[in-house]
């Protein structure tokens, strides 16, 4: 049965529409050049700390892309009100990769997470990111600069976090019910098993454990950018 991903957002409050889920065998490249090995299931990610400067952490992410965010950091400042930290996924990576980065502006270190996409922009299901849409039920993710919007819960995917887009590519977000969760098929055994991630229907979808950290941190008022 195809689950419509339109939601009805009152307030801080979202009703939302399930993201579903697919499986494969397909096994993931890690950051380091090693076989990613299984990873016990509600374990928090560990930060990955930075030496030099933030703007330029090193080949933890690509530094064509902090540049693109730092970007859209000022060119959305009405919006972005909150400016010591961001975050940033880049959608070139496998989805079994690392791919979601808590970049802290003021403290030097970087945060690496994964996330899915939807399963519009990866028909075949390949573990890549191939196509993106800001259209109702494409089951896309969209591109571009996101404001968080804060903590909210729904009924159907429970605790999560609200996000705004500021661009023509992302604007129907709200419309579309795109936020971040939690997800089983974000959880490391879903990963061990399955040698990537499942889709969602265009949300950020996380692991659980992992949830929890950016639940809190993020916030109302931050950048959140998404690119290829």
């Amino acid at each position: 049965m195809q689950i419509s991903r339109r939601g009805l957002i009152l307030g801080g409050s979202a009703l939302l529409a399930g993201c579903s889920s697919a499986a494969s065998t397909i096994q993931p490249a890690a950051l380091a050049p090693a076989v990613l090995p299984p990873t016990p299931s509600l374990k928090p990610t560990p930060h990955v700390h930075m030496s030099g400067p933030v703007i330029d952490p090193h080949g933890v992410v690509r530094p064509d892309l902090i540049k693109r965010a730092q970007a859209a950091l000022d060119s959305h400042q009405g919006r972005i009100t909150r400016r010591d930290r961001l975050y940033v996924v880049d959608f070139q990576k496998f989805s079994g990769e690392e791919r979601l980065y808590e970049v802290d502006l003021e403290g030097g270190w970087v945060t690496a997470y994964r996330t899915s996409h939807g399963r519009g922009s990866d028909p075949r299901h390949s573990g890549f990111a191939e196509r993106f849409s800001n259209q109702p039920d494409s089951h896309m993710s969209s591109i571009g600069a996101y404001a968080t919007a804060g903590a909210s819960w729904g009924p159907q995917q429970g605790p999560n976090v609200l996000l705004d887009g500021l661009e023509y590519s992302n604007d129907r977000a709200r419309e579309r019910a795109i936020i971040i969760h939690g997800a089983d098929y974000a959880d490391p055994d879903f990963l061990a098993r399955q040698g990537k991630l499942g889709r969602s229907y265009g949300c950020f979808s996380v692991s659980h454990a992992d949830l929890i950290a950016l639940r809190e941190r993020m916030g109302d008022g931050r950048l959140l950018f998404a690119m290829t």
